[in-house]
């Protein structure tokens, strides 16, 4: 189980990098944010591991867990403290692609697990 979270975190990560380099780009930067966008989205891997539980398994309503729910407001969690962190060159793409990265964990949660 533990690879399959594993893989679901990975295309999580690659997904919202590719999104916030093209949200990003032309951008000086846009490359380094990118990554950290990404990575901080594959870190859904460290939640779904550690909460991997019936309880939250269990299908709340059709085909939908506390797990695939929380995935997505943790990713906005980290990339906002992120954020506040580190402020980005620009707020209003960072904020477009961390709302994308919240979508795609989502999304990706839900077909894959």
């Amino acid at each position: 189980m533990t690879a399959h979270i594993a893989v679901t975190a990975a295309i999580s990560g690659i997904l919202a990098f590719a999104t916030a380099l093209l949200i990003f780009r032309p951008r000086p930067g846009a490359v380094l944010e990118s990554v950290v966008l990404g990575a901080l989205t594959a870190a859904v891997f460290l939640w779904r591991k550690s909460a991997n539980l019936p309880q939250l398994n269990t299908d709340g309503l059709q085909g939908l867990s506390a797990n695939d729910w929380l995935a997505p407001v943790l990713t906005f969690v980290w990339l906002s403290v992120y954020r506040l962190l580190r402020p980005p060159h620009d707020p209003i793409r960072f904020g477009r692609a961390v709302g994308a990265a919240a979508i795609i964990a989502f999304a990706i949660n839900v077909i894959t697990i």
